[in-house]
């Protein structure tokens, strides 16, 4: 049913953190993948060798830098040079945490362009050509701040917002391409909460030295604030999620937002 073989997966950000989970979990069912994120030699020789070993029979590296419209586009163009991308995975992101009095112009346009622009740039080359072959998903990940907002994130909050309306519109566009039996062209988002990340890492620490230094009360501290179940999610259950999304028994799950908060935007 999530056999993905002959299938190639672009995967943004896909060196560390969710998206090498869900890359992993991608490749795990066959798929080829187009590795992507700024990093070093070894960074990138970890990664491949973790999708090699997951399952991946082909794995490519780019380093384009998502917040340049031409990068973007020369990635794309490798990419269908090797075959297009029937899967993509927007899944590089940035954030800056500042009031709004204090968020600058350049941490504004620095967030909107990696997370909001950078998708708007792979979709609008990869929907065409899934719409041609039947079969397609953008999986793009949001965040619960997609969803609610916080206190001193206004650039992310309006960037992750922005993701969720833009997947809507694209998911309608794209909604009858495709059939049951090809497997249609999808467009979703995946809403993480609280996630065991690198992004987290900094309001883990100072969570943590409010008590001082004892990282697992700054945990419970931070989740107890957000997300009812008091547990963060795992990477790996992103990729599970993404990957379900993927199978052609998804085909008329489109345009949503799913939420892996622990109830938090249940509230």
């Amino acid at each position: 049913m999530s056999r993905l073989d002959g299938k190639t997966a672009l995967v943004t950000g896909s060196v560390q953190g969710i998206g090498l989970a869900i890359a992993e979990a991608l490749a795990g069912a066959g798929a080829r993948i187009a590795l992507h994120g700024l990093a070093d030699d070894a960074q990138v020789a970890e990664a491949t060798a973790t999708l090699k070993e997951a399952g991946a029979p082909e794995v490519r590296f780019f380093d384009a830098d998502m917040a340049d419209p031409a990068a973007i586009d020369a990635m794309m163009d490798g990419v269908a040079g090797w075959g297009g991308a029937d899967i993509l995975v927007n899944n590089a992101g940035i954030q800056r945490t500042a009031s709004l009095a204090e968020a600058t112009p350049e941490i504004w346009n620095a967030v909107l362009a990696v997370n909001l622009s950078g998708s708007f740039h792979t979709m609008r080359r990869a929907l065409p050509s899934m719409a041609e072959r039947g079969y397609g998903r953008v999986v793009n990940i949001a965040s619960v701040h997609g969803l609610v907002a916080s206190v001193n994130k206004a650039p992310y909050v309006a960037s992750k917002f922005g993701l969720v309306g833009m997947s809507r519109v694209a998911a309608l566009e794209y909604a009858t391409a495709g059939s049951k039996s090809t497997g249609g062209v999808t467009v979703n988002c995946i809403c993480p909460g609280w996630t065991e990340t690198a992004i987290l890492a900094p309001q883990i620490e100072e969570r943590a030295a409010a008590h001082d230094g004892d990282r697992a009360a700054g945990i419970a501290d931070l989740l107890a604030e957000k997300q009812p179940s008091r547990r963060t999610s795992d990477p790996a259950e992103i990729g599970a999620l993404a990957l379900w999304l993927c199978a052609p028994i998804a085909h008329n799950v489109t345009g949503t937002s799913i939420p892996v908060d622990g109830g938090w935007t249940a509230q």
